[in-house]
């Protein structure tokens, strides 16, 4: 894990990317952008707002989701100081500092919500396979320990390699493709020898992100094969139903995900727009939607909701 010598601490800025080619249309996309960040962090703040006031839903799958909503308004205020600081025309400049600091809190809520959804994932898989020990397996004490494993897992692993990122050469034109910092945008400036960052962050990828998307299918699979042995057809819906919310929380972290991927590594020759549109769909998209698909399908945050507006009218 060799830094070139020459590698000095560097006090480089970089330049982030808006929507090249755009540019007069900053003041107007500065409108559906700042209505979207008011949206993810009222949303998230709203959910945890219910979940710690209303008595009834302090249970397991509750608390999780109040994991997740932390995480999304994390993620939210991770990024929303450079997305607008570009459309509004303050600033379109970050320094090395701050982008690698960025960098860290980026890839490891990623990291945690993925986490996060694998922990939902077995909190359904115990309600349904095995619910007359659901509230002896899952304890307060159980998931207070699975949200710290949780975290530690999501930012102690990637510390080394964004660490190694403070020491690199960056040679090549500090323009960043996205309105974000990522780990791979700052490898794709550096000069320096990247391959302990590169193998490490893949395997990293492959240990947690998809390891937990492999997880959470194993779960359904098992869930399915359980539900489909009730007798009742009747049942066996209202189980399903329990997972709609879940499904589409996965369905809606994941394919971001892998679109963002795509474009990266078989996007060369597509135009930077698409490049930074995918970016915020990725970083923008999962937060914007948990809110709205946890609060119309879950029957318990739904009627909080109408009885907390029905008072407030």
């Amino acid at each position: 894990m060799s830094v070139q010598s020459d590698s000095k601490v560097n006090n480089f800025t970089f330049l982030l990317t808006g929507f090249p080619g755009l540019e007069q249309e900053y003041p107007w996309l500065s409108i559906p952008f700042s209505c979207i960040y008011a949206m993810v962090l009222s949303g998230n703040c709203l959910v945890l707002h219910v979940i710690r006031t209303e008595p009834s839903l302090h249970q397991p799958m509750f608390y999780f989701l109040a994991m997740l909503a932390l995480t999304d308004l994390c993620m939210g205020l991770s990024t929303v100081h450079t997305v607008l600081g570009i459309l509004w025309g303050l600033s379109q400049e970050i320094g090395l500092d701050a982008c690698i600091a960025q960098t860290f809190f980026v890839h490891g809520l990623s990291c945690m919500e993925s986490g996060v959804l694998l922990a939902m994932a077995f909190d359904r898989f115990t309600a349904i396979c095995n619910p007359l020990r659901y509230t002896s397996i899952l304890t307060n004490t159980r998931i207070i320990n699975m949200g710290m494993a949780i975290v530690g897992r999501s930012f102690l692993f990637i510390t080394a390699p964004i660490v190694r990122l403070k020491f690199f050469h960056y040679c090549h034109p500090h323009i960043l493709s996205h309105s974000f910092c990522l780990h791979q945008d700052l490898l794709r400036l550096a000069c320096s020898d990247i391959r302990f960052n590169s193998f490490y962050v893949l395997a990293l990828v492959i240990c947690t992100l998809l390891l937990d998307s492999v997880l959470i299918l194993i779960s359904y699979v098992l869930i399915l094969h359980s539900v489909l042995t009730i007798a009742s057809r009747e049942e066996c819906f209202k189980s399903l139903q329990t997972c709609v919310s879940h499904i589409c929380a996965v369905l809606v972290f994941y394919v971001p995900i892998i679109g963002l991927t795509m474009v990266h590594r078989f996007g060369k020759h597509l135009s930077p727009v698409v490049h930074v549109l995918m970016g915020n769909i990725y970083i923008l998209f999962p937060p914007l939607m948990n809110p709205i698909i946890y609060g119309v399908k879950t029957q318990q945050i739904r009627s909080r909701f109408q009885r907390w507006f029905t008072k407030q009218n």
